[in-house]
């Protein structure tokens, strides 16, 4: 028994030496090792795969930087949009059920699904969210800085989401697409997204670590936290949990895990000869269905050219080689899941570094290294690149670039007046409010100080933990809008660079009143002959009415002044005398009109 125990000991060295001493692998270590020091990266994990083998598999660096654990092939990190392969693939495998057709049109299986016209409405099929095709831009700040963990809810924005060409005309990148299909597959199954990635990918491929959900990494052993490279400076950053958007790049995965995944994809939809997706789909998936660019050749790579676009996978041709590839960003993580099916071949990067250029410069590095043909020093371009951006921005500083501020102006109202809650059905709500004198944007999860910029326009700056830097480029504007009675109706920004600036209506902020002190308010206001009434309902809300018309909900905002909850720019203010309110003002865009109480 000891020397079967040995024999199977003796067997695993060897395999584990064999798989790092592939002799087109020769010095890779330590050319991987240099890419970690020329990037600054912390950490990174890699996997080789040739045919149904791995023979390569590492970690380079640090999956916690701050206590120098080491990454090796089995540390988790955040995938990002790698994720959106494994999405499209749980349709492949309902259409091999014969559960769907790519030509069905995803209202049939999603009712409450509307878009914004209706041509979408009635010609959008299932392909057109595979590809990117639906003329939808990306609308990304939507389940960014409003996210939701109801994908229903998010399901419904898609409704009031503004196209920026039309259907089938342009390839556009869009997440909310990739969420849909999720769903789709919800529907159809009865099961979530996350139970249906576990069940159908998951454990018929033993990816046992992978996870689906931020809540369950962080149960998890061996796990990376994410970093940014910030003035040449490593800084932690805290995990996005991507939550109800999570179809669209919440897998969390490892090297060796990916490497499972991408063998089932080069063997043709099989693994250890089990078919885990029809190949009828493989070969769709990862064939060109949409042009993403041109993509020309260079001078400098005349074998590099092709951008196009399949079913959760991008396909170029590199060095005459065939690639499908999908990177992956989330904060703090990047990846690279590539796989080159004319050569048996398969690579995966994951990094955790924020926007990092890693992932890109291995997986070239290793591809360079098993073909055998021409070589690029992809760190040299990195570095290059780097100081090139840099001298840029130095001229940039010294010639101090015109701006379009226009200097010594005011806002046109008192700080106060610009606090309120602002929505945007396709977006979500946010909340200005004032708090020492300063004005600050509320998100979800994002705290913003507004920074007067010009006029009625302010810069948001992130409030972080180390505290507000206004020094970082920052392109975004807060654009404040009045009514015809002069109050402050709306706020517009830049949240999509495809179409005009969004709008996001504005509703006062609200004060708490008693219900004994609003009996103060009850009674009839006699206007040119007219009467107005003002009464309580449902115990503690302020109504008007007037002969004739509706009745109107009354908001509370000051001290003795209310605002129309359904009416922009009517407004109410009452006046009081030796503590009795003896008038009412009624403010609107035609005037202010006062009312003698009864």
């Amino acid at each position: 028994m000891k020397n079967f125990i040995c024999l199977l000991f003796c067997l695993a060295i060897f395999n584990a030496t064999y798989a790092q001493t592939d002799k087109r692998l020769k010095d890779l270590d330590k050319e991987l090792n240099a890419v970690l020091e020329a990037t600054k990266a912390s950490g990174f994990s890699v996997a080789v795969v040739d045919g149904n083998k791995v023979i390569y598999a590492k970690g380079f660096g640090y999956s916690d930087y701050e206590n120098k654990v080491p990454a090796d092939a089995n540390t988790l990190y955040a995938i990002g949009s790698s994720t959106k392969a494994f999405t499209s693939a749980i349709l492949g495998q309902l259409r091999g059920e014969d559960k769907l057709s790519f030509d069905d049109s995803p209202l049939k299986y999603i009712p409450e699904l509307k878009f914004y016209n209706d041509n979408l409405n009635n010609h959008v099929i299932i392909k057109d969210l595979m590809r990117h095709s639906t003329g939808l831009p990306r609308h990304d700040l939507s389940w960014y800085l409003f996210p939701s963990a109801d994908k229903d809810s998010l399901i419904q924005r898609i409704a009031y989401q503004e196209p920026f060409t039309g259907l089938r005309q342009e390839w556009h990148y869009n997440n909310f697409m990739f969420l849909t299909q999720g769903v789709l597959a919800e529907k159809i199954t009865g099961q979530s997204w996350e139970d249906n990635i576990k069940s159908r990918f998951f454990e018929p491929l033993g990816m046992s670590r992978s996870q689906t959900l931020l809540s369950e990494l962080l149960k998890t052993d061996n796990t990376a936290f994410g970093y940014e490279l910030k003035k040449d400076k490593i800084s932690k950053m805290d995990y996005y949990d991507i939550s109800g958007m999570s179809p669209a790049g919440s897998i969390y995965s490892s090297a060796n895990d990916m490497a499972k995944w991408l063998t089932m994809w080069i063997n043709k939809g099989k693994y250890n000869d089990k078919e885990i997706l029809p190949e009828t789909y493989i070969t769709e998936a990862m064939s060109s269905q949409m042009v993403m660019s041109g993509a020309l050749p260079d001078e400098d790579h005349p074998d590099m050219h092709m951008s196009n676009y399949g079913y959760g996978w991008m396909m170029t041709s590199y060095r005459g080689h065939y690639r499908v590839e999908h990177g992956g960003n989330i904060n703090g993580f990047s990846a690279s899941v590539a796989f080159y099916p004319s050569d048996n071949l398969g690579i995966v990067v994951l990094a955790n570094q924020n926007a990092s250029s890693v992932p890109s410069i291995v997986r070239n590095t290793i591809a360079d290294k098993i073909f055998g043909d021409k070589k690029t020093d992809w760190i040299k371009r990195v570095v290059e690149a780097k100081a090139k951006a840099k001298k840029m921005e130095e001229e940039l500083n010294l010639e101090e670039s015109p701006s379009t501020q226009v200097k010594n102006t005011k806002p046109s109202h008192v700080k106060q007046d610009y606090t309120g809650t602002y929505e945007n059905e396709g977006y979500g709500q946010l909340n200005v409010t004032l708090e020492n004198d300063s004005l600050f944007a509320n998100f979800k999860r994002v705290k913003m100080f507004l920074k007067h910029y010009h006029y009625d326009v302010f810069k948001p700056w992130e409030v972080a933990t180390t505290g507000i830097d206004t020094t970082e480029a920052n392109p975004m504007l807060f654009n404040f809008a009045t009514g015809d009675g002069g109050e402050i109706i709306k706020m517009t920004m830049k949240a999509e660079a495809a179409l005009e600036p969004i709008a996001f209506k504005r509703t006062p902020n609200t004060i708490d009143v008693s219900a004994t002190d609003l009996e103060k308010y009850v009674g009839n206001y006699s206007l040119m002959g007219a009467t107005i009434k003002i009464y309580i309902k449902n115990e503690s809300v302020l109504y008007l009415f007037v002969a004739g018309q509706p009745e109107y909900e009354l908001m509370p905002t000051e001290a003795h002044k209310f605002s129309f909850k359904a009416v922009e720019g009517f407004k109410i203010e009452f006046l009081e005398t030796d503590d009795r309110i003896t008038d009412m003002n009624l403010i609107q865009p035609n005037g202010t009109f006062k009312a003698k109480k009864e």
